[in-house]
Formats: structure tokens, sequence, C-alpha cells
């Protein structure tokens, strides 16, 4: 296949395959348990220079608790894929924990308003940026799962964002019709927050999925926090309802609220205020810092965190507005 056209974006990642089956080969696929702490797991599997994807989203079960950690622990250089990406790409940006980024969505917390820190850091020079879509990065992690170094697309051609991402555009070999390829996105870690997990890391979750099913399979290293630990008799009774399996996860940690101030589904709803007071602070420096050292640097554990912001009596009110929310859906 002849390339016709490709953007001068670049890929940050190794799209081959043939690697990463190298690197899956070797994974242990032993049944044990894969319990540890929130501090133990960020410090023994994100490593400076690591490229993580994150799990959830928008503001929805995202792993909060692991990206305080990430910040806390003063992780650097990271590469990140900026997917669906509103709270997350927040806390990231607050701790400059990364310098390059597949960028689809950034920056704005959706309804929420734009975030300032997010904004300025995106425009300081300090990070590198591909473009792309959040559909083409969903079919970034989904050629990676498949084991392949790239996957057709009918999206993004004649657009700025194939100018500047790292896909290439060719006619098909067996009708001549265009198809832009984009490469296969195998990540270092990735970070998912679940409803329900054993101890060897079977997950169980509820609601929208995204790209879940594909980033856990595709990525090198992998987090799992949950809302409860369940017994793995429970898991063997509904087989179905696992959409990670163990032999996916290196680390699982049981971090009941741990999307917070995100929503979790069936669990809590979002924590408004708390969210338009990190957007309201981002505009001077100096209360954000404050802020920063409050929220993340001076806390032990996402326990403290929530405890500071309202703890077990905001979060059982959190509880009822998400059941409020579900029942007026109905």
């Amino acid at each position: 296949m002849d390339v016709i056209a490709q953007g001068v974006g670049r890929i940050f990642t190794d799209p081959d395959a043939d690697k990463a089956r190298e690197f899956f080969r070797q994974k242990s696929r032993k049944l044990e348990s894969k319990l540890t702490t929130v501090k133990e797991a960020v410090e023994r599997l994100v490593k400076d220079g690591d490229y993580l994807s994150i799990g959830g989203f928008g503001a929805n079960r995202i792993p909060a608790a692991i990206l305080h950690e990430i910040v806390r622990q003063g992780k650097k250089n990271l590469g990140l894929a900026g997917h669906t990406a509103t709270h997350d790409f927040q806390i990231l940006c607050a701790g400059k924990c990364f310098n390059r980024c597949d960028i689809a969505y950034i920056v704005g917390l959706e309804a929420r308003g734009l975030s300032p820190n997010a904004r300025k850091y995106m425009e300081s020079g300090e990070v590198e940026v591909s473009e792309w879509t959040n559909y083409t990065l969903s079919v970034r992690f989904k050629a990676a799962c498949a084991g392949v170094s790239f996957h057709p697309i009918r999206n993004m051609m004649g657009t700025d964002t194939f100018k500047f991402s790292g896909a290439k555009m060719i006619n098909c070999p067996f009708t001549g019709t265009k198809y832009a390829l984009v490469p296969a996105l195998f990540s270092d870690v990735a970070v998912i927050h679940v409803h329900e997990a054993d101890i060897y890391g079977n997950c169980r979750t509820k609601g929208i999925l995204m790209s879940d099913y594909d980033l856990a399979r595709s990525s090198k290293k992998l987090i799992v926090t949950c809302e409860r630990l369940i017994p793995t008799d429970e898991i063997r009774r509904d087989p179905t309802s696992t959409f990670i399996p163990y032999w996916c996860v290196d680390a699982v940690i049981e971090q009941p609220y741990g999307s917070y101030p995100g929503n979790m589904y069936a669990e809590y709803f979002s924590d408004e205020d708390h969210l338009r007071e990190w957007l309201k602070v981002e505009n001077d420096p100096e209360e954000f810092k404050k802020f920063l050292d409050k929220n993340i640097y001076s806390c032990k554990d996402h326990y403290e965190y929530i405890e500071k912001n309202g703890g077990m009596q905001k979060m059982l009110k959190l509880r009822q507005k998400e059941w409020l929310m579900i029942g007026a859906r109905e």
C-alpha cells in the first residue's frame, strides 16, 4: 500500500504489535492476590517517562485516587492519552506530570467550563502534542487490543486534525477507496476505576464502558481501583459480567469513593461544588498553590482528601443525589 498523505504529528508510543506480544508473553498469568495500596502501586508501576492512559469517560468513573498519588509522588515526563479527559486531565496538569500528549478532548470540564491552569499549561510550550479525535484514540486502543499495528478509519481525512496527527492515508488495495490508518496505542500503564473486583483482578462495572475493555487488554501494566472487593466465588457465579479478566491486571486496590470528586454510576454523584472550586482557584496562582497543598500534597491518602471536603456526610449526600438522578431518568 502506498502512502498518499500523512500527518506531521509524532507517534509517542511504539505501534509494533510483535514487540508488544513479546512483552505480554512474559506477563504472569498466575492466579494470585494482587491486593496493594494506592501508594505502593504508583511507586512500583508508574515510572517517570511512562505513557499513561486513563479509564472512565469525562468525569465519570475516573481513577482520582491514583491520579492524586501520581501528583503527590511527583511523577514527571509522562506521556498521556488525552481521551475524553476532564478532571483527570486537570489533576495531572496541576502536577505538570506529562510532557507529551495525544489530544482529543482536553482542558474542558464539559458543561462546567474550561480549566484555566490546564489551558495555561498546554499553551506554555512544555507539552508536545499530536492531534486526534476521541473516536480515533478509541480505534488506536482497539488496534492494540487486536494485536495489530494499525487500524483503518474513514474519519479525520481532509481536516487539520489529520494534518497534525500521526495518521497516514492510503488507497485500499481491494477497492481503491481512501482510508486513514491510525497506529496502535500500547500504553506503558493504564489506570481504571471499577465498581467491583476480586483479589486477583477480575473486574465488574456498571454504566458506560467507553474504551476500557480495549484499554485494559492493550496496556502493558494495569492498575485497578474498585469501590468494593467481592469474593471470587461471586465472579464465578456470573462470569459473563467480568469485563476485565485477572490476567490483564497488575495491582488491585479497594478504594471506596475512588472516583471522587467525579461521578460513579449508581454509587455517588459528582461533587459539583468542589469542581467549581477547582476552576475558581486556578485563576489565582497563589490560591491554587494553597489549594493543591491542602487537597493533594498534604494528604496522606484519598480518605484524608475526602475528609477535608465533607467526609462521609458529603459522600452520603452525593450517594442520595445519584439515586435521585437515576430515578428521574427512569
